[in-house]
């Protein structure tokens, strides 16, 4: 079981809360779990503290080196971007600047690899980033991969980028809704999972294409 292949001092990066860094595995007991085998994972992460996680449920990314087709939709950091090289996958994504990085969508959510419902659940729990002052911090460390984006933006750059970001994430999602529409069922399905934030801009984007 992969879950089980997690080690003490392992560097791990939770999926779905891409805002709390890449964090190290500080110790880890076998359990079970609905009478499956599993893993508890006690994880020190540099934006929250640390974290008791299963590791069947977080599915947790191990961090190291990347390549090929894994480097090419990972989210790089603005560090990276700013001091790449010329060569290199990284140099290529570094042509892009950095208000680019902070207003793009990330790779999860737009991955052409997963399907609709897939693409369409991880878009609507990117509306938990509101722009509220918590969240914007948040949502910074997100998209910059800095522990604190205040050193390199200031709060009203901050703000206006979240706009951006915010406007992008709705053109993404209507997009996406125009696709799903061909598929019966899937839409229903994904919004019964939904938090109320995402389906309040479920709602907005519908309203929008009328």
């Amino acid at each position: 079981m992969q879950a089980v292949s997690l080690r003490q001092g392992d560097s791990v990066r939770h999926p779905e809360r891409p805002e709390w860094g890449v964090g190290n595995v500080t110790r880890t007991e076998i359990c079970t779990n609905s009478g499956t085998r599993d893993l508890r994972v006690w994880v020190r992460f540099p934006n929250v503290g640390e974290k008791v996680l299963l590791a069947s449920v977080a599915k947790l990314e191990v961090m190291g080196e990347q390549t090929g087709m894994q480097a090419i939709y990972s989210r790089p950091t603005i560090t990276q971007v700013e001091g790449a090289g010329s060569d290199g996958w990284l140099a290529k994504i570094g042509e892009r600047n950095a208000t680019e990085l902070m207003i793009g969508i990330s790779p999860e959510a737009t991955d052409p690899f997963a399907n609709i419902k897939v693409r369409l659940e991880r878009t609507l729990k990117l509306y938990r980033f509101d722009g509220r002052a918590a969240s914007l911090n948040d949502w910074a460390v997100a998209q910059s991969g800095l522990s604190d984006p205040m050193t390199r933006f200031n709060r009203q750059e901050l703000e206006q980028l979240h706009k951006r970001w915010l406007f992008n994430l709705d053109t993404h999602l209507g997009r996406l809704l125009q696709e799903v529409r061909y598929q019966n069922g899937v839409l229903d399905e994904v919004l019964r999972d939904a938090t109320p934030v995402g389906r309040k801009a479920v709602d907005r984007a519908r309203a929008a294409a009328r």
